[in-house]
């Protein structure tokens, strides 16, 4: 028992963060960096153009850079605290400014896609910013609440600049003044959805923060005022967390449906008779599923042993749709094409198999005929000594009927013309020693 307290005290005083905490210099940080004007209004369009750019490109690094240098967080901090602390003065003045950050971040991002000459064919950073996920909304609720713990810390670290990048506000205000720019509401009311959702999230930690770590509420004169600010304050909460914890759940919901439609598509993919090709989620309510398969039309036992594997993978069997393409009954024609396509390629690939062997058998030979010409003149002058120089080469004879035949050519170099008697000896030789058949001898008599 006694190191049971011990461990709890250790921990205690491990997870304490009571003698680290000024939530008035954090209040006061948090309601001096709420406002939009004169440098920061500059800063925000520069850093929005930077994280435009960035997302043009496709590129993640100018992304981070923009986000880092971005001041976001303040108005919405400001309204998180503003809900915490009853007060309602900071409520107005951070909604305006953050309407106003709103409205500069879609001004520059609009300017900017409006006149940017860059259309990339699969911007994937910019669609990533069109649909909210499930942890879209644990990265805004966590990251806003390590945010305003930052703030509220006494010694400073490097945390709101982790922060400002995590819950990524700056991207999806750059994208949906790409929607407006290429009027493509997809983009917009998408990316608009995302940054909402984000900034929510963060408001929702730093209220909950707020009350946690005690920040000084607001005092009123009037109990009636006093209720009456409580009562806007608390409508405002519900308001802003009831349809977002709502979002949230729904997100949860699809999420699921995608991954068991991905599961199911996995273990389904092949089948001894076809396999699934391809498959499409169908947004409405309920959720559809398409799934589209290629190869023998399915029996009914087929298509019902699908459906059942749907529905174990949590697909209802009403939002399962199955498109055959059957390639053995209705594409004949094509399955024909497709066979005489192979059949000509395997054809043409044995033609060229075959020159290719010709040619190597003709390198072969040719490499088999390298000759050691000293020698080989040694040799004939050795069988006949008249014989001074000699030149070997291949070349081809025409007869009468110009039938063309491969021969090798020698001729001999001599002084006085050779009798007939000793060409047909150094010819039937050079048959011999070439192994070579068609060796023509010719003498040439007289100086060279």
């Amino acid at each position: 028992m006694a190191s049971f307290d011990q461990f709890r005290l250790w921990f205690k005083g491990v997870v304490n963060i009571g003698d680290q905490i000024d939530t008035e210099m954090a209040s006061r940080h948090i309601k001096t960096s709420i406002w939009f004007k004169g440098p920061n209004v500059w800063i925000l369009a520069f850093s929005v153009i930077i994280a435009s750019v960035g997302l043009n490109i496709n590129s993640t690094a100018v992304i981070i850079g923009a986000m880092l240098i971005s001041p976001l967080m303040g108005p919405i901090m400001g309204i998180g605290l503003a809900l915490g602390t009853n007060d309602m003065k900071l409520l107005k003045e951070s909604l305006r400014n953050f309407l106003v950050m709103v409205l500069v971040s879609l001004a520059a991002s609009f300017v900017y896609f409006l006149l940017s000459p860059l259309n990339l064919v699969n911007p994937t950073e910019l669609q990533a910013r069109t649909r909210p996920t499930i942890f879209d909304v644990l990265i805004a609720l966590f990251g806003g609440l390590a945010g305003i713990l930052e703030t509220s810390r006494k010694e400073k670290g490097t945390v709101i600049s982790g922060v400002a990048i995590a819950t990524a506000l700056m991207p999806p205000l750059c994208t949906a003044g790409f929607g407006l720019a290429k009027a493509d509401m997809r983009f917009f009311l998408g990316a608009i959805f995302l940054f909402a959702i984000n900034s929510i999230f963060i408001i929702i930690a730093t209220y909950v923060m707020t009350k946690y770590l005690r920040f000084k509420e607001v005092e009123f004169t009037e109990e009636s005022k006093a209720k009456k600010v409580r009562l806007i304050m608390t409508a405002v909460i519900l308001a802003v967390s009831v349809p977002s914890i709502w979002s949230a759940i729904k997100m949860v919901g699809e999420n699921n449906f995608e991954r068991n439609v991905q599961s199911f598509i996995h273990e389904n993919k092949n089948s001894s008779k076809g396999y699934i090709y391809d498959y499409k989620i169908l947004e409405g309510r309920p959720r559809r599923v398409e799934v589209y398969y290629a190869g023998n039309k399915m029996t009914e036992e087929e298509l019902g042993s699908l459906v059942e594997s749907a529905r174990l993978h949590g697909i209802d069997t009403s939002h399962l749709v199955v498109k055959e393409q059957d390639f053995g009954v209705v594409d004949k024609t094509a399955d024909n094409i497709l066979k005489g396509i192979y059949e000509r390629s395997e054809d043409e690939l044995a033609k060229k198999d075959a020159r290719i062997g010709e040619l190597e058998d003709a390198v072969l030979r040719l490499k088999g005929e390298s000759l050691d010409y000293p020698k080989l003149a040694k040799e004939v002058r050795f069988n006949c000594p008249e014989v001074k120089d000699l030149s070997i080469a291949k070349g081809a004879t025409v007869d009468d009927s110009l039938k063309v035949r491969d021969c090798t050519v020698v001729l001999l170099y001599t002084d006085k013309a050779l009798p007939a008697a000793s060409q047909d000896k150094v010819r039937q030789w050079l048959r011999l020693r070439l192994e070579d058949s068609t060796v023509v001898v010719h003498n040439v008599a007289g100086a060279r």
